[in-house]
């Protein structure tokens, strides 16, 4: 007798996914979607997530961020391996806890920490950079209570002192940003005072930071790395300045550097620079290791000068999982794969395996730079000295903006940043591309042909509808002047943002998002 079965539209192992009723039925799409009522095989989940996923930009051609988006498979073994792991249970993964600490002993080494032979240094692995900060932030604005409390002054008026270039994540062409300082500033009720950018100087200006401290300063903020250009602020001349200043009012205001994009380059391509725990007013550093640190996104690191610097009653003592638990973080879960990440590359790295790669990078962003040199439109606004990354602006603004070249550039795949400067250099628009460690040569001199592509295409395009004449009213008479470059350069970027905040209103209303 030959027995047979009628298959259910519901037996996947039968039909092919693409053949199923699975690929006809419409998901929630929309923000406020509620979830199915009913259940799915997990080869059509797989597939239909996975199809709608391949709509995303190609990371390796994300050229706006800072994040590593390539490690060797050994170490994608292991972050998967480890992917179950919760960080947080110290007592039941003591070998994951002890690669942590040996993290951040080789990272305080690595910035010159004054420690003993057999002393540990002071840190905590965090989510990135944003984390590390709001930690350093705490730190800070604790012990400058209690001094104050001390002193019997008051301490309800805390301030911090950092440049407007402060650590930004920029949102392709659009130019809202989130500023991690700014957040640490409205979300403890510390005062931000801002040294503002000038053209031509996009970095903070130690003189006119050092002039904004106060006795209510909690510290100066100085970043190894500029997101904007890339620049390294120059540390050690603030340090001086404020030793100086300290002196003279009886102050004692502290340094904390952002080094999130520099702090895993300056030691091994600029290891005579000044700017780490060799200067004495530096009492803190934060450094992403999901940048160039090497490491998939989600680890960052901040470490302290000594013990002193890291009030104890901010260390939280948790008897919860078996065991004794000092913790300094902002949240309690998170998973182990990147610190386990962090510690593969720093063994299997080493000195000189970091240096070869950040010299790849400035190589490779010479390359870059060179070849936009060479066509003649373009003002390199970075500088060689710094992080790998290659800023640049339009000589001339006439008939398109940069804002349109990052456009054009997406149909090539590259995914390049257009973005105005912060206030008082907001009239100067760049496109940047950061320099990674997975950016070969190759890729470098493909960009320079794409954008020449581009550029020839803009060229062809007829004029902007902007005018580049004004009207002016002369004696009762109309009188019609050429407008400058300047002018003609800020018409434009604000129609563009008018036109991309109006485009993403409209997406935003149809994917229901509030």
């Amino acid at each position: 007798m030959v027995l047979s079965k009628t298959a259910s539209e519901s037996d996947v192992s039968v039909h092919s996914t693409f053949a199923s009723r699975y690929v006809r039925t419409s998901l929630p799409r929309q923000a406020r979607g509620s979830m199915p009522e009913e259940s799915i095989p997990k080869e059509a989940a797989f597939q239909i997530i996975n199809d709608e996923l391949m709509l995303d930009g190609n990371p390796r051609l994300n050229l706006a961020s800072f994040v590593t988006t390539w490690m060797e498979p050994e170490c994608d073994k292991l972050i998967m391996a480890s992917i179950n792991k919760n960080y947080v249970d110290m007592d039941e993964y003591p070998v994951t806890t002890e690669l942590q600490n040996r993290c951040v002993n080789m990272i305080a080494h690595l910035f010159n920490a004054p420690l003993k032979e057999s002393e540990a240094a002071v840190g905590v692995g965090t989510v990135g950079s944003s984390e590390a900060i709001m930690l350093a932030g705490l730190a800070f604005k604790r012990k400058w209570q209690n001094r104050r409390k001390e002193e019997g002054k008051p301490y309800d008026k805390p301030n911090i002192v950092t440049g407007a270039n402060v650590q930004v994540v920029e949102r392709e062409i659009d130019s809202l940003k989130q500023v991690c300082w700014e957040k640490f500033a409205r979300y403890f009720e510390v005062e931000l005072k801002e040294v503002k950018l000038r053209d031509g100087y996009y970095v903070m200006d130690p003189e006119k930071a050092v002039e904004l401290v106060d006795e209510n300063t909690i510290c100066v903020a100085a970043i190894l790395g500029s997101t904007l250009n890339g620049e390294f602020e120059d540390v050690k001349r603030l340090n001086d300045l404020l030793v100086e200043k300290n002196k003279q009012t009886g102050w004692d205001t502290p340094i904390h550097v952002d080094a999130a994009s520099g702090g895993f380059i300056a030691p091994f391509i600029y290891p005579e620079l000044e700017w780490d725990f060799r200067l004495p007013l530096v009492k803190s550093i934060n450094v992403s290791g999901h940048k160039y640190g090497l490491v998939y996104a989600g680890i960052g690191w901040v470490i302290w000068r000594s013990k002193e610097d890291l009030p104890e009653e901010l260390i939280f003592h948790i008897n919860y999982l078996g065991a004794d638990q000092p913790t300094f973080t902002l949240n309690f879960s998170k998973g182990s794969s990147q610190v386990i990440a962090q510690y593969y590359q720093l063994i299997r790295l080493g000195y000189e395996g970091y240096r070869n790669v950040m010299e790849n990078c400035r190589d490779n962003m010479l390359v870059l730079k060179e070849g936009l040199e060479k066509t003649g439109r373009f003002d390199i606004v970075s500088k060689d000295n710094g992080v790998p990354l290659v800023a640049f602006t339009l000589k001339d603004h006439t008939h398109f903006d940069e804002f349109q070249i990052s456009d054009l550039l997406r149909r090539f795949g590259w995914i390049v940043p257009a973005y105005t400067m912060p206030p008082d250099a907001q009239h100067v628009t760049v496109l940047r591309v950061v320099i990674r460690e997975d950016f070969s040569r190759t890729l470098a001199e493909r960009l320079v042909v794409d954008v020449e592509k581009v550029l020839h295409e803009l060229d062809s395009l007829p004029s902007r509808v902007i005018s580049s004449t004004s009207a002016i009213e002369q004696n009762g008479k109309v009188v019609v002047g050429k407008k400058s470059a300047l002018e003609t350069q800020r018409e434009i970027t604000a129609v563009w943002k008018k036109f991309v905040l109006e485009r993403k209103k409209l997406n935003d209303k149809m994917n229901g998002v509030c």
